[in-house]
């Protein structure tokens, strides 16, 4: 009984990943990529035909494969990354001009992320 619990839990926690990642493609806070991986742990625990599709995923599937065999980003993922992280907090930055708090804040977590990213082995 407990099996089954813990199969549908992982199941469930997996899908919430996987669409939070789906939310991350479209809001600038929300980080795609690390939902994606725990999904993907999640379904290796719990369901490998849910782990093969996001595995064999058009668009997400090459760099979550990657990130199982080598716990590495190619470097132009990378750079996007990189890219994508300051254009984002830059805008949300601007869009709380004035509330030096909340400017000081995002500052810190998108500095936070960006040294995140840095410290993942690059591929070429």
């Amino acid at each position: 009984m407990r099996t089954r619990i813990k199969h549908l839990v992982l199941i469930c926690l997996g899908w919430m990943f996987v669409a939070l990642g789906i939310i991350g493609v479209i809001l600038p806070l929300m980080p795609t990529t690390i939902f994606l991986i725990l999904a993907l742990a999640c379904f290796a625990e719990s369901s490998p035909r849910f782990h093969q599709m996001l595995l064999n995923h058009k668009w997400f599937g090459p760099p979550l494969r990657q990130w199982q065999q080598t716990h590495s980003m190619r470097r132009d993922v990378k750079k996007k990354v990189y890219l994508i992280i300051i254009l984002s907090f830059a805008i949300s930055i601007g869009a709380v001009w004035g509330r030096l708090w909340l400017q000081v804040m995002l500052f810190v977590i998108g500095l936070t992320l960006l040294a995140c990213i840095y410290r993942i082995k690059e591929s070429n």
